[in-house]
């Protein structure tokens, strides 16, 4: 029997990424995907409590969720589904999700709430400074490392104990990769991302999330920043647990 893989994402249910990954891994797996209607980027790990969700077939194991968001999808695909998931991909999303981005990221909601339901989970990001170009991009390199990961997990299992809250973040360069990269999450540089403007009719509007990706260089072991900036596709193992285990006894002090 194939394994059963559920794909999400915070592009929206029409998303090229997800298009692209739902018929690569086809030809190895038993996909459903249940993903939002609109796009839900940065969203964070946002459920829906306070309105109903709508859910709606649109295809063959192929659901959207008006109003929802990754986690949302997560959480209706597992009450729904008749097979427990094997495991659960969040992806491709247009865009990089490294360093504190993850904390934002639908995408790696998605994954997250993968994780507190004990399925083994990866968030899988595309890397591509200009947003606008995904309408044309290809996205072969990308599902060629979706399935070297789902062929490895097949082989060898999740790296990780169900119990332990971790999940993988992958990320993956422009073009051909020069392999793959263990690494840290990195440190984004950030700056105000308010860009206040005014329309025709003299009122104030506002962007957000426009600043350009820069980081801090760190010592130790490579960051997602610069295993992408090399070329590599770069994985980074994340836990769940936030505790600053360090700070425990300054904090005691400190009391």
């Amino acid at each position: 029997m194939k394994p059963h893989i559920l794909l999400t994402n915070d592009d929206g249910y029409e998303a090229r990424g997800l298009l692209a990954l739902r018929e690569a891994l086809s030809a190895v797996a038993d996909v459903m995907v249940v993903a939002p209607k609109n796009e839900r980027s940065a969203c964070g790990h946002g459920i829906t409590i306070s309105l109903p969700l709508r859910i709606e077939e649109i295809g063959q194991d192929y659901f959207r969720v008006d109003d929802g968001t990754p986690s949302d999808c997560v959480c209706l695909a597992i009450s729904m589904s008749q097979r427990p998931f094997d495991l659960i991909i969040s992806g491709i999303n247009h865009g990089s999700n490294m360093g504190e981005d993850v904390l934002y990221s639908g995408t790696v909601a998605g994954a997250i709430e993968g994780t507190l339901h004990k399925i083994p989970s990866i968030a899988l990001s595309q890397s591509i400074q200009d947003r606008s170009k995904f309408a044309r991009h290809d996205f072969t390199h990308a599902t060629q490392v979706a399935l070297e990961l789902v062929q490895r997990f097949l082989q060898k299992g999740f790296p990780f104990s169900l119990n332990a809250r971790k999940f993988l973040n992958v990320n993956i360069p422009q073009g051909a990769h020069r392999g793959i990269k263990i690494t840290q999450k990195g440190r984004r540089l950030y700056t105000n991302n308010v860009h206040l403007k005014t329309d025709p009719k003299g009122k104030q509007y506002c962007w957000l999330g426009l600043n350009p990706l820069k980081w801090e260089d760190r010592e130790g072991d490579l960051s997602d920043f610069e295993a992408i900036a090399q070329g590599f596709v770069s994985i980074t193992p994340i836990t769940l647990n936030l505790t600053s285990y360090a700070d425990l006894q300054t904090l005691q002090e400190w009391l």
